[in-house]
């Protein structure tokens, strides 16, 4: 059950939009790692697993766009 109190003054960030930064940078930080795993399964010819971590990479990518593109109407609104 998610807890309804403020978690920011435990991380010293009650900004509203700090979620929202994490999200995006998790979401390219799996963008780079999937980089990693589609190199590995290409090197051991491993097609099906390079198609599951490009299509993994495109979903972390379109994630962090929809994000930026979310946390910048936010900043601007402000």
């Amino acid at each position: 059950m998610a807890s309804k109190k403020e978690t920011g003054g435990v991380s010293g960030t009650p900004d509203k939009d700090y979620n929202l930064i994490w999200y995006v940078e998790a979401c390219l930080n799996n963008a780079l790692r999937l980089e990693t795993y589609i190199a590995d399964a290409e090197r051991d010819k491993d097609t099906e697993a390079a198609d599951l971590f490009r299509k993994a990479q495109a979903d972390s990518r379109k994630g962090a766009e929809l994000g930026k593109r979310l946390l910048r109407t936010r900043l601007n609104a402000d």
